[in-house]
């Protein structure tokens, strides 16, 4: 018998942690959301094991799924403008922003909205398993899906504004000026000081003016938290960033701060 409903299932794998996010397009709603923090980095070993673990334990994610999304979080990409690409020096490229070993399986994601080439690699254990489970899906780098997030729904603005999304230790830090990509980069911390000093860093490298250039905060952050509170100390524009989409919400998650989730919802 065919089914009423059509969903889709999104799972955002990193290594401190695990998100899901369930969509129902037929009554337009997200019905399930939820993040599983670890209480330490591990490894993709026992990511694997805890995804196993969250997707046997939960009966909504018995149901069948029209379409099923893996979206990678990880510190081991690059980008290339599309011109510039050649598809035998994936490793080349990656190499000179993260330590990768001969047997890493490197893969790529296109970026149309900015003509470039997103080179990762992804765990690809988990993708075995997810193949196994759900049969086909499709899987992307993180950071592909908030460098296209914030250039499709951007205005061409003359100040220059910084996205950061913030996960347990570590920053996704994305530069737009004048509609276009200026910079991407992750960085590791491990303290507010270690967080304030990449943001300024980055200020510093592009010049930005604390006064008139404007950052937008997502994911693990809140306005009364530590990390929030430095990042004003220095920046005068600063603000939680506002997510934007045409889902309703179930009663279920009605409460949820949006931000949080804000790549894996910009996942449908």
């Amino acid at each position: 018998m065919k089914q009423n409903n059509i969903k889709e299932l999104s799972i955002q794998v990193n290594l401190n942690g695990l998100s899901f996010c369930i969509l129902n397009r037929t009554s337009n709603t997200i019905e399930f959301l939820n993040h599983i923090a670890f209480k330490n980095k591990l490894t993709p070993f026992d990511a694997l094991n805890r995804l196993k673990t969250e997707l046997s334990s939960n009966t909504v994610f018995s149901d069948e799924f029209d379409a099923v999304t893996v979206i990678h979080q990880n510190e081991l990409s690059t980008l290339v403008p599309k011109d510039l690409y050649d598809e035998n020096h994936k490793a080349d490229y990656l190499k000179f922003n993260a330590k990768i070993l001969k047997t890493d399986y490197i893969t790529h994601d296109e970026i149309v909205v900015n003509d470039c080439i997103n080179i990762y690699i992804p765990y690809v254990n988990i993708n075995n398993y997810i193949f196994e489970t759900f049969g086909e899906f499709v899987y992307k780098h993180a950071s592909t899906l908030l460098i296209d997030t914030v250039l499709q729904n951007k205005k061409t603005k003359d100040d220059p504004e910084i996205y950061i999304n913030v996960n347990t230790s570590t920053i996704e830090v994305l530069v737009v000026n004048k509609g276009q990509l200026q910079l991407f980069n992750a960085f590791e911390y491990h303290s507010k000081e270690d967080f304030i000093y990449y943001i300024l860093f980055v200020f510093e490298q592009l010049k930005l003016d604390a006064e008139t250039a404007k950052i937008y905060l997502s994911g693990n952050i809140e306005k009364d938290d530590e990390l929030y509170g430095v990042v004003y100390t220095y920046i005068r524009h600063v603000q939680i960033i506002t997510v934007n989409f045409s889902y309703k919400l179930s009663d279920a998650i009605k409460n949820e701060k949006l931000h949080r989730h804000f790549l894996i919802l910009n996942s449908f």
